[in-house]
This record gives structure tokens, sequence and C-alpha cells, in this order.
């Protein structure tokens, strides 16, 4: 016999639109409270300085986690040439800076080549990657080296827009890639920039589809927990 006022978590899969500077944790852990879930995980990290869509689980659909973090995965954003900051982004200080006067279209096209199809990536210094049971970033962040190894990951696509190139100091160039899963976008944005024999950093990265999941289905954190608690009686109330 069921207990009374015993809430049972339902399987379900949300698709959340990541806001900018919250951790994908942030957002299970919002949702746990907010939507009173026992059981809820998210399936593929988005860092904070990322948006985007962030598929979760809950219930018995926590055991498809593993299912949606290896499905495809696709990316728009913007790469900036001629600085570099260790967190490849805007987390870190630029620590390096280059003339980016001589790079032209073509070269940029073919670099994009070569980090196109399977290749061989090595995480950034700052990720959540474990190297003797210790995030990376941890290591980073106290200023610390670490031995880490490459990974083969399949970039399908990686299209730039370079009508910027040669026409500003530092050159901000749009652009969208489709990759498996464990590709590191900062990773591409670095490797591109050694690839020209200079520098670049990521200002901006959305993630627009996980598999057949798409950016256009998904909810807002506030707004999702507005629709969950009202279909389900909870109070409205923060």
């Amino acid at each position: 016999m069921e207990k009374p006022n015993v809430p049972i978590d339902p399987a379900l899969v949300i698709l959340i639109d990541k806001p900018l500077e919250w951790t994908s944790f942030d957002v299970v852990n919002k949702l746990r409270r907010a939507c009173k879930f026992k059981k809820i995980g998210h399936a593929g990290t988005l860092d904070p300085l990322a948006t985007g869509l962030l598929i979760l689980c809950s219930g018995k659909k926590t055991k498809e986690i593993d299912g949606y973090q290896a499905q495809e995965k696709e990316y728009t954003g913007t790469l900036v040439l001629g600085r570099t900051t260790p967190s490849v982004d805007l987390e870190t200080e630029f620590d390096a800076q280059f003339d980016t006067s001589a790079i032209t279209p073509l070269q940029v096209q073919q670099a994009v080549g070569e980090l196109t199809g399977e290749i061989q990536q090595i995480p950034p210094i700052y990720s959540a990657v474990r190297v003797n049971g210790e995030r990376l970033y941890e290591k980073a962040r106290r200023g610390e080296t670490a031995d880490i190894k490459s990974r083969t990951v399949t970039v399908s696509r990686f299209e730039v827009d370079t009508k910027q190139v040669g026409q500003e100091p530092f050159p901000e160039i749009p652009f969208r890639i489709v990759c498996s899963k464990g590709t590191y976008i900062r990773s591409l944005v670095r490797d591109l920039g050694l690839l020209l024999n200079n520098g670049a950093y990521m200002s901006s990265l959305r993630r627009t589809r996980i598999g057949d999941f798409s950016i256009e289905d998904a909810d807002t954190v506030d707004a999702f927990i507005t629709r969950y608690r009202t279909e389900n009686g909870l109070d409205l109330r923060p």
C-alpha cells in the first residue's frame, strides 16, 4: 500500500535553455528544489559562460542520461583572433596578444579544415576532466599544470564566417560546429589559433541541438517551474 502524500518522481525528459553564468548543476538544483524532484540529473555539462540546450532527466528517465550524452551536438558562437586567455574564454584575463593583420580568410578556412573530421583533441586545462581524481580546473586555478591525454572526437561540421578577417585588429568570427560527445569547443578555438601561428579565444557559445532535440523546444528555467508547479498543484509562491 502506498504511503499518502509521498511525491513520486515523474519520468521526464526536460529541455532547458541554460542561462548565462549558471552552471549545469545550478539548473539541476533549482529544479530539484522548486519542483520537489527526488531524482534528477543533466545529460551533458555546459560551461557557465555558455548558454543553450541542457537536457535534464527525472525519475526513471535518469537511466537514459548516458544515451542522451552520447548524441551528436550542435553549437553556434563567436571566436576572436589575436588574443588568448588561459581558459580560452572570458572566465580568465587576457595573457597574450598577437598581430592578426597578415591572416587571410583562406588561411582560416584551411585551419578549419584541419580541425574537421575525426581528430585528436586535448581538453582545455580549465575543464571538468579528472586527472588523478581531481578536476583539471581545480589544478588550473592553483596555477598548476597537468599531463592531459588527447582523445579522439569527430567534428562533422566546422563552419566559419570570415568576412571580418583582415578588417579589424581582433577579428570576430561567427562559427557553427556539429560534433560528437566529448568535443571541447574551446579546444577547437585554441587549436585554430595555434594553426594560424596566432591566438584565439571564444567570446560566446550557445548549444542549439542535442540529437533530435532543439533549443527551439526548450523552456527557460522559470517558465518550466511555473508550468510544472501549476500542473501538479504546487504552491506558486517562492
